[in-house]
């Protein structure tokens, strides 16, 4: 990475720390949010997306972390993704979506059980493309095929409770 360049990670669709507004929920509209970054080293092949919930309870563990979105070759010249990924693994800039902890190739926004969770949105800026079909693209897999080739990555952090969907975030 170019030296005082950084990858960094934005949306117009809620601010980092914030509340995530009720449309990107599963109580609202449930549609991707608005994303864009900056700063990616010169020698980028694609992008990788995973959000994920690591407040998330599992019955079986005492913490797990729940997938929302997974999306991988993303092209190296996108600066950002649109509000509103369409459902399927396929995406119009050439990308997929793989499989999110609900077995869906889709996004699927925050619907906490209770209390406050953090979603975090991680984006990975990566010197290959990734060759996997989106019906065996899990969280795990990318990340096990991401293995080092990962440049630089970034993170925008949102939070969204049941009680902010009564309150119109």
């Amino acid at each position: 990475m170019a030296q005082g360049k950084k990858l960094t990670l934005t949306s117009k669709s809620f601010k980092s720390g914030k509340p995530i507004p009720t449309a990107f929920t599963a109580k609202g509209e449930n549609v991707s949010p608005q994303l864009a970054w900056k700063g990616a080293p010169a020698n980028t092949k694609s992008f990788a997306i995973i959000m994920d919930d690591p407040d998330a309870p599992h019955p079986r563990f005492a913490l797990f972390t729940w997938v929302h979105w997974v999306v991988y070759n993303i092209p190296a010249d996108a600066t950002g993704m649109d509000q509103g990924a369409p459902d399927g693994g396929k995406l119009p800039n050439g990308a997929f979506q793989g499989k999110n902890s609900y077995r869906k190739n889709r996004y699927m926004g925050p619907d906490p059980p209770f209390g406050r969770h953090t979603y975090c949105f991680n984006l990975y800026a990566l010197d290959t493309t990734i060759d996997i079909e989106p019906e065996k693209a899990t969280k795990k897999a990318v990340l096990k095929l991401m293995e080092g080739h990962i440049l630089a990555q970034a993170q925008l952090k949102g939070t969204f409770a049941k009680a902010d969907a009564k309150k119109g975030a």
